[in-house]
């Protein structure tokens, strides 16, 4: 096994702060290394997840944080993969620590958003897909996510109802979180009256953005026990896989499916196999999770995740919802923290904030939320541009 521990996590609150992200960031790096006991100067490594949305600094994240907390020679290392970014992230820094490059790595994204969908990047970029999906169709993020949902709707027979209990499932558990945007309880009914924004989602159904902050220390496990931390929660497997060439769903920022004509689509969707992947590296499958968090943008998008990372067949994930397997209290919560729906969307941080969601649950310090007994989850997203993000972790 290639397990490496999670010896400290730490988060600044979601909300929208009107601050750098730099501070949101900073923020969680200290909180992440006051949970491991450790001193800046401890860590050998600090790998940044990059924001688009903050200037030069948020491109070179990993210096942009290593700066903040003064500089004292640790490696640098920033990466970018959209809503992947954390993952990628933690990835980079496992890498490290297993070369031997690095006892212990500090791993951290933050962002800064503005009001509203995000946007596309200035200029003209005609071999952009993302520019030309705003360009050409006028496509913001839930033009995707209603299209999701109608495909839904149309295959398996979800109803708007099914997108509604997954708001109400995660605002319950949000509204047990203290690090959470949003900890109100939310009615079918406030689903249903809320606004449309791209039918047939409704403005609960679908994720905010967000100013916050997500960090954690990691290291081998030698060096944690040395540090008192004699049964860490550790990180055995991060995905970070690409899709396969022929592609037959559409994914954002695409425009178009990829011909099948020649070539038969792979067995498994693009996000199922980002979940294999990390379950064939764990040793483990569905059947043995506690817990999941996984992306859910939207409500609907939220129910294909079930079936993704396998805990139900394709189509079956509204009933998994209706028999209350996933909500807290049932056989196999997911989106403990309350999700997306609860913290709204920090894309460098989120990837991370999942695998902080996991540590909490997996020491048992979880408080409300505590799942009984955890002792394995997984955390599922996926970035633009084939960005695979799956992390296992175990105690």
């Amino acid at each position: 096994m290639n397990d490496i521990a999670v010896i400290g996590a730490g988060m600044h609150p979601w909300g929208k702060w009107g601050r750098s992200f730099v501070s949101y960031g900073t923020a969680a790096a200290r909180t992440a290394l006051a949970d491991a006991g450790l001193e800046w100067s401890d860590i050998g490594s600090i790998v940044g997840a990059d924001t688009m949305r903050c200037g030069y600094p948020g491109y070179v994240a990993g210096a942009t944080f290593a700066q903040a907390l003064g500089w004292q020679g640790a490696r640098v290392t920033s990466v970018y993969a959209a809503c992947a970014s954390g993952a990628q992230a933690i990835g980079a820094a496992r890498a490290q620590i297993l070369a031997g490059l690095a006892d212990a790595v500090l791993v951290v994204g933050a962002d800064s958003t503005p009001k509203g969908f995000f946007a596309p990047a200035g200029g003209e970029r005609p071999d952009d897909p993302d520019w030309l999906r705003f360009r050409v169709l006028g496509a913001t993020n839930p033009a995707y996510f209603a299209l999701y949902a109608r495909r839904r709707m149309a295959l398996y027979g979800d109803t708007m109802e099914d997108f509604a209990q997954v708001k109400v499932k995660n605002a319950a558990a949000g509204a047990l979180n203290p690090l959470a945007r949003y900890r109100k309880a939310v009615t079918p009914g406030e689903v249903a009256a809320s606004a449309v924004v791209a039918d047939p989602l409704r403005l609960l159904d679908i994720c905010a953005t967000s100013d916050g902050g997500a960090a954690l220390v990691l290291s081998g496990l030698d060096f944690a026990r040395r540090h008192g931390h004699t049964d860490p929660v550790r990180i055995r497997a991060v995905s970070t896989v690409s899709p396969t060439y022929p592609k037959a769903v559409l994914d954002l920022p695409d425009i178009a499916t990829d011909s099948t004509a020649a070539l038969a689509p792979a067995p498994h969707t693009f996000r199922a196999s980002i979940a294999r992947a990390a379950y064939e590296e764990a040793g483990l499958g569905p059947e043995d999770l506690s817990l999941a968090e996984v992306y859910d943008l939207s409500t609907a998008l939220e129910l294909e995740w079930y079936e993704d990372i396998g805990l139900c067949g394709p189509g079956e994930g509204a009933k998994l919802l209706r028999d209350g397997v996933t909500r807290l209290g049932g056989a196999l919560p997911v989106n403990t923290s309350g999700g997306l729906a609860s913290f709204g969307e920090a894309v460098p941080a989120q990837a991370i904030a999942q695998v902080c969601e996991l540590t909490w649950q997996l020491r048992g310090t979880a408080g409300d939320r505590q799942v009984p007994g955890a002792r394995a989850g997984i955390t599922a997203n996926q970035g633009l541009f084939g960005h695979g993000s799956a992390v296992v972790a175990v105690r």
